[in-house]
């Protein structure tokens, strides 16, 4: 199922900040689908994409537009509307209706311009879904503006905090990828039983993704024995990571870093500066490590470092080379070396599981109850979802696989480092066997406790997860 990798890089976002608009207007137009204006109870159903084309992940604007259009190109009939992916589609038709996305509406990794957003493609352009947003903070405010609209429906885009769907749980919010503890499902029986990690200290951005992913880490490591002397938090966007660096303690096996963005980048070469090289025996990486854009400008670094993720980017299944294929007929080569980033990803999944609930609801918009009772049970599988079955759980919330992966030496000559899988971890859940509920504590940085007990299920189940010697 999968072939040593390159991944190649998306030139035109070669620095964190390049593909960052200069303003939010320059990254949301009013009417990018090309469709009619009027209302989505009609003959036209009104999409508004929500992303972040400013703040910390700014450079994933175009990258998270390609996996919605793509969506719409392959399953809806669409055609791009010009070079680049938030010029927009034409064309679409769902359920005999033509498609319109009313702006590709441009957020800066805050909940208040997220909010802004929303609320300009919702209210003012009319929208009747949205698609999005990208980051965690973003994603619990869009979850709860969700729930004050409930004529109005919301798919995410790939904010990974765990409470926009385990603790907001709006009925009309609907996330079709794991969220970041799940993205870490693995990765503590992988520490503590292969890795020989006893106690490990935890590093991140100081916000709910992060607080999240690292949660997942500290779930399972600490079920089976672990313990989690040190947690440092550093503010999201950080440019000078030297004090934090400095309180990572150097007595313990192992450090998880959750830290994104263009912030990696920079605490990478930073942690170098201080303390010498990356000691990739001792760290491992969330979802960040291996996207396509890290790996180009720190990846040699990361040689020998452990990550986890729902895409793999060294995988040959027919599936994921036609998704990346789609990506390189319509946008070019840059564009498809992001494919497997989970960003690019996630938008696709989402927008995948939007047209297939579309059409089995006849397109109606105009009473919304149809639509969200046909998400709330709709699956993908093959083509929809290239890396693996989707399937929600009673809170909308993406039951799917994770894959542990290594980065190694680039052996294609093109500069970046590859990806090598090593193991799949199948249909992980958002509760890890109880650990997370609707009445635990919600991620934060003192919460999950590092507390002995049962393991999620996958933890030394052959059938669930399997290790490479």
């Amino acid at each position: 199922m999968f072939r040593r990798s390159s991944v190649a890089m998306v030139a035109a976002c070669a620095a964190f900040a390049a593909c960052g608009s200069e303003s939010s207007n320059e990254g949301a137009p009013s009417n990018a689908g090309g469709g009619e204006s009027n209302s989505g109870g009609g003959d036209t159903i009104k999409v508004g994409f929500l992303s972040d084309c400013e703040g910390a992940f700014g450079s994933f604007f175009e990258p998270t537009a390609s996996g919605a259009n793509l969506a719409l190109i392959k399953f809806a009939g669409a055609k791009p509307a010009g070079d680049k992916p938030t010029d927009g589609v034409t064309g679409a038709k769902i359920a005999g209706k033509n498609v319109e996305i009313v702006g590709y509406g441009c957020a800066d990794d805050t909940a208040d311009k997220a909010i802004e957003e929303t609320r300009r493609l919702m209210e003012q352009e009319d929208a009747d879904v949205l698609i999005g947003p990208l980051s965690g903070d973003e994603g619990i405010a869009v979850a709860n503006y969700a729930k004050e609209h409930p004529d109005k429906t919301f798919v995410n885009g790939i904010a990974g905090a765990q409470d926009s769907t385990l603790k907001v749980n709006a009925p009309n919010f609907f996330r079709f990828h794991p969220d970041g503890a799940q993205w870490s499902a693995g990765l503590g029986d992988y520490a503590y039983n292969q890795l020989g990690w006893k106690n490990a200290a935890i590093i991140g951005d100081d916000y709910s993704f992060p607080y999240t992913s690292l949660a997942g880490f500290v779930a399972e490591f600490c079920a089976v024995g672990g313990q989690i002397p040190k947690r440092v938090w550093a503010p999201l966007g950080e440019e000078d990571y030297s004090s934090y660096i400095s309180q990572i303690p150097k007595d313990v096996d192992g450090l998880y870093v959750g830290i994104g963005g263009s912030g990696l980048i920079s605490f990478i070469k930073q942690y170098e500066e201080q303390r010498g090289r990356v000691d990739t025996e001792r760290m491992l990486g969330n979802v960040f490590w291996d996207d396509p854009l890290v790996l180009k400008e720190v990846g040699k670094s990361l040689v020998g470092g452990v990550t986890s993720a729902m895409t793999a980017a060294d995988s040959d299944s027919p599936e994921v080379a036609a998704y990346i294929q789609g990506l390189k007929d319509n946008y070019g080569d840059e564009i498809a070396g992001a494919g497997p980033s989970v960003f690019t990803y996630g938008y696709y999944t989402g927008m995948t599981a939007l047209i297939k609930a579309l059409e089995a609801s006849g397109g109606d918009v105009a009473d919304q109850s149809k639509l969200q009772a046909e998400l709330a049970k709709t699956t993908l599988s093959g083509d929809e979802a290239p890396w693996g079955d989707v399937k929600l759980d009673a809170n909308r919330q993406a039951i799917s696989n994770v894959f542990l992966k290594k980065i190694v030496e680039d052996t294609t000559g093109d500069g970046v480092p590859d990806v090598e899988t090593f193991a799949q971890v199948n249909d992980v859940d958002q509760t890890f066997n109880g650990a997370f509920s609707a009445e635990t504590p919600a991620p934060d940085r003192e919460n999950p406790k590092c507390e002995a007990g049962e393991a999620p299920p996958w933890v030394g189940n052959s059938e669930a997860v399997s290790f490479a010697k």
